[in-house]
């Protein structure tokens, strides 16, 4: 994967991070706590913990291919990288207050982290599948 890639697909990954935590928060506000209100500084430290968490993404990076099983170390590396910086940063700037708090965090973070991975795979999908139709094109033409 070139730089170039990556930095695309890091923006990609803090707007679905954004928007799957601002979605969630959404819902579960409605249902538990619905005279809370989301005011500008919630925004921005969601926005902060997403970038943070796309950043992180430099964990997946591999600019030559990597075999699937060093893919998958990645991926488990990464997940409990992005628990421990985002716990910690939730209990420095007093977010989470508890264990209570912290596991509540934590699941958050798995759930958003599997619908990400979930997209992520989706699409990757989708390419691949349009990728495999070129090449058939390809080959179809240079057979015939």
């Amino acid at each position: 994967m070139r730089f170039s890639e990556f930095v695309k697909e890091t923006i990609r990954e803090f707007l679905m991070i954004f928007a799957s935590v601002v979605i969630i928060i959404t819902i579960l506000r409605q249902i538990f706590a619905p005279d809370i209100a989301f005011d500008l500084k919630s925004i921005y430290i969601l926005m902060a913990f997403s970038f943070l968490s796309a950043l992180t993404g430099i964990i997946l990076y591999a600019p030559h291919g990597i075999s699937e099983k060093r893919m998958r170390v990645r991926i488990v590396v990464h997940f409990f990288t992005l628990e421990i910086l985002l716990i910690s940063l939730g209990s420095l700037i007093g977010a989470v207050s508890s264990v209570s708090g912290a596991l509540t965090l934590a699941i958050e973070i798995a759930v958003v982290y599997a619908i990400v991975r979930l997209l992520s795979y989706e699409n990757d999908k989708k390419e691949a599948g349009r990728i495999n139709e070129r090449l058939k094109a390809v080959k179809k033409g240079t057979y015939e």
